[in-house]
């Protein structure tokens, strides 16, 4: 039942693993200018470019080698590689477009920052009792909830 983001960032970072900074491949070239257009596209228009692109270069995809063992192996398995991992998150790139979605983030850069404010506070007092580790980071939480004009919920008695 919950809404599910994938960051932006990360996945223009995991597509460019696979792509490289300078791709030699006119496909991958073609591919990481999509890419680039990500984080500012709507989602519709991000869709029909990459549509596409796929028809546009189906036949450099499936391009396949026979090996001297008589296996056939895709070709541009980077290529492929690039392409497949967009496919899997693409159902969740935008999420944030969504009405029911107003006010996600397309990144999540603010909460790897709060986490990392988290994990100093916690490397400095090192020696803590696990006890204390869970009060701090629950006060933690609570201090930034309240710093973020958020009401947090009170927990409910325990049985």
């Amino acid at each position: 039942g919950y809404s599910i983001q994938m960051c932006q960032f990360h996945m223009r970072q995991i597509t460019r693993r696979y792509l490289t900074l300078n791709p030699r491949l006119l496909a991958a070239r073609s591919l990481k200018e999509i890419l680039g257009t990500l984080t500012t596209s709507a989602e519709a228009d991000f869709m029909e470019r990459y549509a596409k692109w796929k028809e546009d270069w189906k036949e450099v995809i499936k391009r396949r080698s026979l090996l001297k063992s008589g296996r056939r192996v895709y070709r541009h398995k980077r290529l492929r590689s690039a392409m497949l991992s967009l496919d899997f998150f693409l159902p969740h790139l935008f999420t944030f477009q969504k009405p029911e979605c107003e006010g996600m983030p397309n990144t999540n850069n603010k909460i790897e920052g709060i986490f990392t404010d988290l994990k100093k506070k916690l490397n400095v007092h090192c020696g803590m009792s696990k006890m204390s580790r869970k009060r701090l980071i629950l006060e933690f939480f609570l201090a930034w909830a309240a710093s973020h004009c958020m009401k947090p919920k009170k927990p409910e008695p325990q049985k």
